[in-house]
């Protein structure tokens, strides 16, 4: 029987058994042995074994040219591995980390044979992501030395390591394992037994909602990616992802999620279980989502699905003068933005001062990018050139485009829009810039709802390259046509989708950070942890709460409403933080305080 643990300091952790040879497990094989530790592999398969240890030659080779590694350090890496196919060869390790497949009885069979095998003091750690340490720490004879210590892949290449403590886990066990991970040089998470526990638990919800809005067929698969990535800053789109982490494995996750959180945004989409009883389960089988040159390549080749290039598609309106109806920030980087693409821009306010000022915002922009040397002065003068400041719309008469960027409020804008319908000429397209609110209402509000299209631009307009092209049932196909070349011309990558709320990026980020507000409400994890999470384990530019008060709170809100209003699910309700923190006035950077606290300008 094992000795107790509650404050028994544990010896360092240098004999280590990884058990599972796969990509994760030949990944935490080199972490491990590149800092020092004596690693003990071993996997069930002999061939795998061996592809395993011609990895890690192939890995460590590539490490000496790029000048990570020298020869000598190499040649004690791979040293201190050794491999096997005997799980008696973990017998003297001072830690055990499993890997093997997302199974309950494959996992709990390894781990009734390691209590025979191992020796009392010896920790046993779960690499799994989807099911419960609890469940299988109750099922050794050591349940206090039982936990989870979830690595990401590529596990060389990620910084986080989330360090899973059930009720059983006595302390000591964490500490151990978690100075480890420190020695790794990762950054240590510590969490409780949830399934997906923080950063799947964040990520499978999104990428579920993503492959479910595919199924839709709201928009195209390179569309919903490349939406996330230039829109949000994603190191890969959703569905790309899935298939790089394996259909059948999200699917695992996401089953295991809901059987605890019974939330409907965590039951599996039908086509991920579609596509994984096809053998269609990503990049490892050469076909998922996407299709790839051959089995286990990165490479996406063409299928019946690929958009064709250049299309034959209806022909567009001429546009040459543009009309932008505003004078925040947004309406006077989209006033940039087109004449810098050499349009001539009117840029209307309610005032002539407002317009002066917008006006003035946009000098202030092009002569920073003089100083960055992105611009001739000569030409930051040209394109100030171009912009001519209104006081009324009444300026839009002569314009090919005219497009608005006022307040995020469904009168407001149907009340421009019907001033647009009287002032624009005949043929002109009219377009909103909304980020939450039905286009169609707009549409509306004129008497020529053919010719009025979304454009929701991202925020700087000037440096965020995408832009949602959003056609409501009334929208004409020149009118799409017409958006999609001026996209072209101003340099935008334009992505098609339907008028339904927040279109495809709003409708995939913000249940994900009101999510992580839930976390955070729930106690489950602190601010900080989530945002470390989410950073090092997911590739995110910022953590959800950081993003958050930067977006403003009230923003965030109103967003959360508009999703949970038009598509009924009990998941999107606003998370009851969210709204207290707004009615405390805490709504971000702007304001001092949100999530955190801000040094007053």
């Amino acid at each position: 029987m094992a000795a107790p643990l509650s404050d028994t300091p544990l010896s360092p952790l240098q004999t280590i058994a990884v058990i599972g040879l796969g990509t994760m497990g030949t990944g935490i094989a080199e972490v491990l042995a590149r800092a020092g530790r004596d690693v003990i592999g071993v996997d069930v398969s002999e061939a795998q074994a061996a592809r395993s240890l011609g990895a890690l030659e192939s890995s460590t080779a590539r490490a000496v040219q790029r000048g990570r590694l020298t020869e000598q350090e190499r040649t004690a890496v791979l040293a201190r591995i050794r491999v096997s196919t005997d799980l008696r060869t973990a017998a003297d390790a001072d830690l055990v980390i499993e890997v093997a497949p997302e199974s309950y009885e494959i996992k709990q069979q390894i781990f009734r044979e390691l209590d025979t095998i191992v020796r009392p003091e010896t920790i046993l750690a779960t690499g799994t992501n989807a099911l419960s340490v609890t469940r299988l720490a109750a099922e050794s004879a050591r349940p206090e030395r039982v936990l989870g210590l979830h690595f990401f892949n590529p596990a060389p290449a990620m910084k986080l390591v989330e360090v899973v403590s059930s009720v059983l886990t006595a302390p000591a066990a964490v500490t151990a394992v978690t100075e480890l991970a420190l020695g790794l040089g990762k950054e240590p998470v510590a969490v409780g037994d949830r399934p997906g526990f923080v950063a799947d638990g964040l990520l499978f919800g999104y990428l579920n909602q993503a492959a479910a809005m595919y199924e839709a067929r709201y928009a195209s698969r390179e569309d919903i990616d490349a939406a996330m990535r230039l829109g949000c800053g994603l190191p890969m789109g959703p569905l790309a992802l899935l298939d790089l982490i394996g259909v059948d494995t999200a699917r695992t996750v996401l089953e295991a999620m809901y059987a605890e959180s019974h939330d409907r945004l965590h039951a599996p989409a039908p086509i991920l279980r579609q596509l994984s009883e096809a053998g269609l389960t990503g990049r490892k089988s050469g076909r998922g989502f996407y299709t790839y040159d051959a089995p286990g390549s990165a490479t996406v080749v063409p299928d019946a699905l690929t958009p064709l290039s250049g299309g034959a598609g209806t022909a567009g309106r001429a546009v040459s003068s543009v009309g932008v109806a505003g004078s925040g920030t947004m309406a006077s980087g989209i006033a940039e933005v087109f004449a810098k693409a050499g349009y001539d821009v009117v840029l209307a306010a309610r005032s002539e001062e407002k317009a002066q000022t917008a006006k003035a915002r946009i000098g202030k922009s092009l002569s920073r990018s003089v100083d960055k040397g992105r611009l001739t002065a000569e030409a930051a003068a040209q394109i100030l050139d171009r912009i001519t400041p209104a006081g009324s719309y009444d300026a839009f008469a002569d314009v090919d485009l005219a497009l608005e960027a006022v307040a995020e409020d469904l009168e407001v804008k149907q009340q421009l829009f019907a001033a647009l319908d009287k002032v624009c000429k005949p043929g002109a397209v009219l377009a909103t810039t909304t980020s939450s609110l039905p286009v169609v209402a707009c549409a509306r509000a004129t008497s020529r709802p053919q010719d009025v299209i979304g454009m929701h631009f991202f925020n700087p307009a000037p440096a965020m390259k995408l832009v949602e092209v959003v056609r409501t049932v009334l929208t004409a196909e020149d009118v799409h046509a017409t958006v999609r070349e001026v996209c072209a011309r101003i340099k935008k990558h334009a992505v098609d989708c339907g008028d339904r709320a927040g279109f495809i990026v709003n409708a995939l980020l913000f249940p994900y950070l009101n999510n992580a507000i839930k976390m955070v409400q729930e106690h489950y994890a602190t601010l900080d942890d989530i945002d470390a999470a989410m950073k090092l384990g997911g590739g995110y530019p910022m953590g959800p709460f950081e993003l958050l008060d930067v977006v403003g709170l009230d923003v965030s809100l109103a967003i959360e409403k508009v999703l949970h209003r038009e598509f009924r699910d009990p998941g999107l309700a606003p998370a009851p933080l969210l709204e207290h923190l707004v009615a405390a006035g805490c709504l971000g950077r702007k304001t001092g305080r949100g999530f955190r606290e801000y040094a007053r300008r």
